[in-house]
């Protein structure tokens, strides 16, 4: 079973971490099961949000009577100090914890510092004085953010999306990790379901001995995927190495991560899955996206006002209105 270590935090966990936020979608004696299969099976970091609903409390309510056996990172979106300390409380309620061990800026706009009028990175020192948080991440989206938080000397982790679809760039911040000793929690390393086999992802991952993926998991044949691969880990071989560089080529330049940060929209448009249509059809089974209910949902396209909220809240710069419409006419393609 491969070990990796979060940089100076000097913890040490299994190389699968368990992404919390699809447990949210299924009922809490489902999440019970898995999150606890996980735990049975050498999986020791667990990663969930104040944000992501129930996710917490069903952590707290499989894993509390392990909880010196495992660690907890989740995160806050407050962007006051009231706030934060709300979040935290209610973090720690819900875990049936009294200390998280990794406590996260959840994709904020800037870099938290000290003394930047905010005080929330002051909360972060506090809540650590009085010994409710062991160490402070940030998880962004953006690559500039993420740069100023590695090199500021002010982080312990970074959380950030990280596959083999990843610019020059993206993979320059998981040097600096190892670099500066921060940690590196790589989220989405399935691309938002893009890349369709875990064990290739696995396998790009694999090079990378200092970086912790988080698997998004709320089924249990999907976290069965992910424990096989820990006793027989996929290997980089040329066949795997030609379909990374097919993909690529395919999904090179301006595309949607189906991250949801643009969400919601005014107009009930489910952007995150609309302006990737075209190439959830050729990646997966086109038939659940000719549906009934995605083909209304696409159809909801036409009904864009261009207010361009989603154009300022994706953290990848897409013209969402434009790929949305580019999407929609491919996607009437597919039904004649």
């Amino acid at each position: 079973m491969e070990k990796v270590r979060l940089g100076r935090t000097n913890i040490v966990v299994n190389k699968n971490g368990f992404g919390a936020l699809p447990v949210q979608r299924v009922s809490k004696e489902d999440a019970k099961v898995i999150l606890r299969k996980a735990y049975e099976n050498g999986i020791q970091f667990f990663d969930s949000a104040r944000a992501y609903s129930d996710s917490e409390e069903k952590i707290g309510l499989a894993l509390s009577d392990v909880r010196e056996n495992i660690f907890i990172a989740t995160k806050t979106m407050a962007t006051t100090v009231e706030d934060f300390w709300q979040d935290l409380e209610m973090s720690l309620k819900m875990l049936k914890t009294d200390y998280i061990d990794i406590y996260q800026f959840h994709n904020p706009s800037f870099c938290p510092k000290p003394n930047d009028g905010t005080g929330l990175y002051e909360a972060m020192e506090e809540a650590k004085r009085q010994g409710k948080i062991r160490f402070i991440g940030l998880t962004n989206h953006g690559w500039k953010v993420a740069k100023e938080a590695i090199e500021s000397g002010l982080y312990d982790t970074l959380q950030f999306p990280f596959s083999y679809l990843a610019s020059d760039a993206e993979e320059e911040l998981v040097r600096l990790c190892q670099e500066h000793d921060v940690g590196f929690i790589c989220m989405k390393a399935l691309s938002g379901g893009l890349i369709t086999r875990s064990d290739i992802a696995y396998a790009y991952l694999n090079q990378f001995p200092h970086a912790l993926p988080i698997w998004g998991i709320q089924k249990e044949s999907e976290l069965d995927e992910f424990l096989s691969y820990q006793e027989c880990p996929p290997a980089l071989t040329k066949e795997i190495q030609a379909i990374i560089e097919h993909d690529r080529q395919e999904l090179s330049g301006q595309f949607c991560r189906g991250c949801g940060y643009c969400m919601p929209c005014p107009q009930g448009i489910v952007i995150n899955q609309c302006a990737r249509m075209s190439l959830m059809l050729r990646r997966a089974p086109a038939s659940g996206w000719l549906s009934e209910k995605w083909q209304a949902e696409m159809k909801k396209i036409e009904s864009c006002i261009h207010c361009h909220q989603c154009v300022s809240r994706c953290p990848y710069g897409l013209n969402t209105p434009e790929l949305l419409l580019k999407n929609y006419e491919d996607y009437q393609t597919f039904l004649k």
